[in-house]
């Protein structure tokens, strides 16, 4: 696949009030802080179905579940607005290897979507008849030590890994790893597509369309990745079927 320049790309995420309007050639990320006050807490639990109430509820700590629900209830109100449908009509299935999908009749087909979500931050990825993956990380030294790498990485990712100053290392690591992820939730292939089995470019640079290598046979030519910025402390990155895509960049309030 030949790797095309950036068509469109706007470096803030942006705040809205008129109806967005997904077109076909555009994939969409809405940044979204879960650390909601009690009210709105309230209004977005009150929207998720039994179902996703009750898994809220299993949850430990008051934190992962308040963050959980807000996240779910977040999914839910920006899914009914792209579809101009009831939050309430919404419902939800699961690929075989688990990826989240809209239930038939749960509104217009062709709308696909991937969330991801670490700490405080979420982020929610959306596109039209394409498939996308999105992943979000906060940056901890602690998982970013050598055995990890060598053990999921490819030889090629872990030569480049390598190859950086130590201090750059841990950066790195995370960049590379929200890659790969992004691309297997975007495959929806789950735990079949082997980590070391295609390779990502480590390269910090938001502004371009990152290629997908290796040995993962020619699905990884049909694919695209992007970086995002989404926050100090966090990194993240974007994928979706094709190249033909423009970025737009969200803020949720």
């Amino acid at each position: 696949m030949t790797i095309p320049p950036v068509t469109s790309l706007k470096p803030l995420w942006q705040t809205v009030s008129e109806p967005v309007i997904l077109l076909p050639d555009e994939v969409h990320v809405w940044r979204a802080d879960l650390d909601v006050g009690p009210a709105a807490l309230l209004r977005l639990h009150k929207t998720l179905s039994a179902d996703e109430q009750a898994r809220a509820d299993r949850f430990y700590s008051p934190v992962a579940r308040a963050r959980y629900a807000a996240g779910r209830g977040i999914l839910r109100a920006l899914l009914a607005r792209y579809l101009g449908t009831p939050v309430g009509d919404l419902r939800f299935c699961c690929n075989a290897h688990g990826k989240p999908a809209l239930a038939p009749g749960s509104g217009p087909e062709g709308l696909r979507f991937n969330l991801s979500h670490s700490h405080s931050l979420a982020l929610f990825a959306f596109a039209f008849r394409r498939e996308v993956g999105v992943d979000l990380e906060y940056i901890r030294s602690s998982q970013a030590d050598g055995h990890l790498a060598e053990r999921f990485f490819s030889a090629q990712e872990v030569t480049a890994l390598r190859a950086l100053p130590e201090s750059a290392q841990t950066e790195a690591f995370f960049h590379c790893w929200t890659r790969k992820e992004a691309y297997i939730k975007a495959r929806g292939g789950g735990l079949s597509i082997g980590l070391a089995s295609f390779a990502v470019s480590l390269a910090p640079d938001q502004l371009t369309y990152l290629p997908i290598t290796g040995s993962d046979g020619p699905e990884a030519g049909t694919w695209s990745l992007r970086a995002l910025a989404p926050g100090g402390g966090y990194v993240a990155a974007i994928a979706a079927e094709g190249a033909d895509w423009s970025l737009a960049l969200w803020q949720w309030v």
